[in-house]
């Protein structure tokens, strides 16, 4: 198909899965589907802080009952890629929730406009460096630790998700 594959997941959720360059992305998504894989099922990114984003297509054959994974991974300094809309219109849709979660731009889709969040939204949401406020304004509620109830005091002082900074480290 587009080179060698490794195996994500196992037993019946295993699925091929292609690495291919972020510049071969377009190509080996059209390969996919020129090769039976013609049903796009989802897009999305991981943030794998620091190096960059990888971007991952699963693709499904209706013929042969089987999925298959694209991944490509992009650098945090420029997280852009060429579109795919033209290959899978049903992309366009899972584009523009991955730039607007993730920051990563679309190259040749112009429609990247507000999808899910408010316009005034600032940031990226699912980034790793994106502050959850929420879980540090206000506390996680039941039981944090085995045993624990809302009528036991903890034992330990709260702790912050990782990537939340001291309420008191805020800008103002």
């Amino acid at each position: 198909m587009i080179g060698e594959a490794t195996q994500s997941g196992g037993g019946r959720f295993a699925r091929p899965t292609y690495d291919v360059p972020a510049e071969s992305w377009v190509e080996a998504i059209a390969t996919a589907k020129r090769e039976g894989f013609d049903f796009f099922d989802w897009l999305s990114a991981v943030d794998e802080l620091p190096g960059g984003f990888t971007l991952v297509v699963h693709l499904w054959s209706t013929t042969r009952k089987q999925g298959v994974l694209i991944r490509a991974e992009i650098p945090r300094s420029a997280p852009a890629i060429a579109s795919v809309k033209d290959v899978f219109p049903g992309a366009a849709w899972h584009e523009r929730e991955t730039h607007e979660m993730f920051g990563i731009g679309f190259t040749g889709h112009d429609g990247m406009k507000p999808l899910l969040l408010p316009d005034e939204f600032e940031g990226h949401p699912l980034r790793k460096e994106f502050v959850l406020a929420s879980r540090v304004a206000k506390p996680w509620p039941g039981a944090k630790e085995p045993g624990e109830s809302e009528h036991t005091v903890s034992k330990r002082a709260p702790m912050r998700p990782p990537g939340v900074p001291d309420p008191n480290e805020w800008p103002k």
